[in-house]
């Protein structure tokens, strides 16, 4: 299909490296704000065209890919015994028209063969690259195969990913590193199931694409959305809605709250058997729904000190990245809320109530302004002040 970037270039009219690299940016800043731990490296398919043309020549030199008839190379799938082994999609059951390669099916020995390099149209002139088989441009599975084996080298312990990707992308990516390696490079396959928004998958024709800047533009603390998705299986389908992040905000704004509270309290040491439930959670393959359950004990259990409450969350932050001590030293009594404040809420409730939700809307945006974000709950509203 067309090039997605080559497409948006065209869109914006500008080149498609600087479209490249204004999500690259975009990226960026939000793992920031999601406080994921950088990596080591973030390769650049454009910048490692070199490590492709290697790893596809020793694979035609090894006999699992071919030259096909329009110049384009195609990996050899059956030239794979174990292929299917991670998605379960066994050759002799796949069937033509299936989303493989359609635009250079005529050139393959079989049809599930895919593109390491596909032969440029001479309309084509971004994103090519001169190579021993012709003008060209990399196949998708090509990229992460080369990248991988170029900075982890042969030996992989965790592959992650959506579940979309397990096939064919991933089994791909699979047959090619190791027919080049002549080993199985990675260790464990991990997929994460979909992410639905308000029951419905994220697209811009259904108008409920969710950003990480939507969350700050609404007063919220990016961190909330991570604390929503601690909440959920990685492996089960979410359902994120703004009613759940929200929610999350609430609890995030009260647990720093608590934390900065037991600060000032002596420290007092971590009873070993919580700290091996919350760990056993975590182990059990990321189990983060069971290991925030141990956090609300330690919340709400009368016989354990201040002190060793505030270690604890302390200690367990440092795996949830939660930003869990950040009040700390700040002062610790809440301030009231101003009465125009109130009088805001006040109204966006009768407003609620009156079922006029582009007022609510609007008056809720207003408290966001203002410094505060409400939670909607069956006992009524909720009043915070945002920590974002």
């Amino acid at each position: 299909g067309e090039d997605r970037i080559l497409r948006q270039a065209e869109h914006e009219g500008r080149g498609a490296l600087a479209v490249a690299r204004h999500y690259e940016d975009a990226f960026h800043r939000d793992l920031a704000a999601l406080n994921i731990h950088p990596a080591d490296h973030y390769p650049r398919a454009s910048e490692s065209i070199d490590d492709m043309i290697t790893l596809i020549a020793a694979l035609v030199d090894r006999g699992h890919a071919y030259i096909g008839g329009d110049g384009s190379v195609l990996f050899d799938a059956r030239s794979v015994a174990d292929y299917g082994a991670l998605s379960g999609n066994r050759l002799d059951d796949l069937r033509p028209g299936h989303k493989f390669d359609a635009d250079i099916d005529s050139t393959k020995r079989f049809h599930a063969d895919w593109a390491l390099w596909k032969r440029a149209p001479e309309t084509r002139t971004q994103l090519v690259w001169d190579t021993p088989w012709g003008i060209g441009f990399p196949g998708w599975h090509t990229e992460c195969s080369a990248m991988s084996l170029k900075l982890l080298g042969t030996s992989i312990d965790v592959h992650t990913g959506g579940i979309d990707l397990r096939f064919p992308h991933h089994e791909d990516e699979r047959a090619q590193s190791n027919s080049v390696t002549g080993t199985d490079v990675v260790r464990h396959w991990v997929h994460a199931e979909h992410l639905l928004f308000d029951g419905r998958k994220m697209s811009k024709s259904a108008g409920n694409v969710v950003l990480v800047d939507h969350v700050a533009d609404r007063g919220m603390d990016p961190l909330a959305l991570r604390l929503a998705f601690l909440q959920h299986r990685y492996r089960q389908q979410m359902n994120l809605t703004w009613a759940v992040i929200e929610g999350a905000q609430t609890t995030l704004d009260r647990w720093r709250r608590s934390v900065a509270a037991w600060a000032t309290s002596p420290s007092a040491p971590i009873p070993d058997e919580l700290q091996q439930e919350f760990m056993s959670a975590a182990d059990e393959d990321l189990d983060t729904p069971r290991a925030l359950q141990v956090l609300r004990a330690v919340e709400r259990d009368s016989d354990l000190t201040d002190g060793a409450r505030f270690e604890f969350f302390a200690w367990a932050d440092r795996l949830l990245g939660l930003d869990l001590v950040r009040r700390v030293g700040q002062a610790t009594e809440a301030d009231p809320i101003p009465d125009d404040v109130l009088a805001l809420a006040a109204e966006r409730q009768e407003a609620r109530t009156q079922r006029d939700f582009a007022t609510s809307d609007r008056l809720r945006d207003e408290l966001v302004a203002h410094g505060f974000h409400v939670t909607d709950t069956p006992d009524g509203q909720v009043i915070d002040r945002s920590d974002a």
